[in-house]
């Protein structure tokens, strides 16, 4: 098998790769995850890693003055989009990749954190989050983005109408969360304590939530991960 190398860039240490670690591994990738709060994300080749991942995290690309790792990340990810190089975002990863597709990203209508299905939109190619159809997904944000022209829209819910978004093959944002594992969702519920009770949502209704829920996602993302990998245009 041919390896392949992928750079994940982490935000914060629990919300990783989860369940994709498995078909990345399975695709002959190696993974190297770089966590910003200890790497120059500006010393990073925007090109070098076959697929690069852009994981969530707290803060909001409007928080650019906050934290200035955010234009590192705009900045890298506009030359690595420009070239056409495989990439994926999820949830912030997904608002800085939209960020730098030279679109609008704003606090949204309400809060979204919860599990719900998505509504897949049927496109006239074939949509790589079919494998998520009818499957509740973690969603947990505050932010949304406008569709970036040249885009296409893959998913939606009544609170956030640009769930996913994808850009010929090799281009893929996904507000949501398919990644989570069951396993460690009490890492998010920790981890994010002080953001939920300023919303007024339960952590045990979270919490029972993920335990029916968990599992199928994370075989559901799995799969949709594996679609897409599959579709790649190296």
């Amino acid at each position: 098998m041919t390896q392949r190398s992928l750079t994940a860039i982490r935000h914060i240490g629990f919300e990783d790769l989860g369940s994709f670690e498995t078909p990345l591994r399975a695709a002959g990738y190696e993974i190297a995850y770089l966590d910003v709060a200890d790497h120059d994300v500006g010393l990073l080749d925007p090109l070098q890693a076959d697929l690069m991942v852009v994981l969530g995290g707290p803060i909001g690309v409007y928080d650019d003055d906050a934290y200035p790792v955010v234009a590192a990340e705009i900045r890298l990810l506009q030359a690595r989009l420009a070239a056409g190089r495989p990439t994926l975002g999820v949830c912030l990863g997904a608002q800085l990749m939209a960020a730098a597709l030279g679109a609008r990203v704003y606090p949204g209508p309400a809060k979204e954190i919860g599990w719900s299905a998505l509504e897949i939109v049927d496109t006239d190619a074939s949509n790589p989050l079919a494998a998520l159809r009818d499957v509740p997904v973690l969603h947990w944000h505050g932010d949304t983005f406008d569709l970036p022209d040249g885009s296409a829209l893959l998913a939606s819910t009544p609170v956030c109408r640009n769930q996913a978004f994808s850009r010929g093959p090799n281009v893929l944002g996904l507000q949501f969360h398919p990644e989570v594992l069951g396993a460690r969702f009490e890492h998010w519920l920790l981890g994010h304590a002080s953001e939920l009770a300023a919303a007024g949502i339960s952590p045990a209704a979270l919490r029972r939530d993920a335990a029916q829920y968990g599992k199928d996602l994370e075989a559901a993302g799995a799969a949709m991960l594996a679609d897409w990998l599959a579709g790649l245009d190296r």
